[in-house]
């Protein structure tokens, strides 16, 4: 039963961390648009930087709570589970830019 719960904790935190990746790719889809990823006004930096660090702070404790449950009795689980979030994660940027590029016409 512990098992479980610290498996379900995880997948929240994984999709509050998901959402996290999405606003990044969001907020990083128009200065790489217009090629000027390295000249971020401030703001735009501190808006791209929160996502990003908020949502690498927010999947690290995802795979920590896994680790609970899985690391040591599964093993492979954990490493799939950890593979799976990586390319989640990854998705989840794209889609955000993609929305935005969408939205943006």
């Amino acid at each position: 039963m512990e098992k479980w719960i610290s498996r379900g904790v995880a997948t929240l935190v994984a999709l509050g961390g998901l959402g996290l990746f999405w606003t990044f790719g969001v907020f990083i889809a128009v200065p790489w648009r217009e090629n000027r990823l390295l000249a971020l006004s401030s703001t735009e930096t501190q808006v791209v930087a929160v996502s990003l660090i908020a949502g690498l702070a927010v999947i690290w404790g995802a795979q920590h709570l896994l680790a609970i449950a899985d690391a040591k009795d599964h093993p492979r689980l954990f490493q799939g589970l950890r593979i799976a979030l990586l390319l989640a994660c990854l998705l989840a940027v794209f889609k955000g830019s993609a929305w935005t590029m969408a939205k943006l016409g």
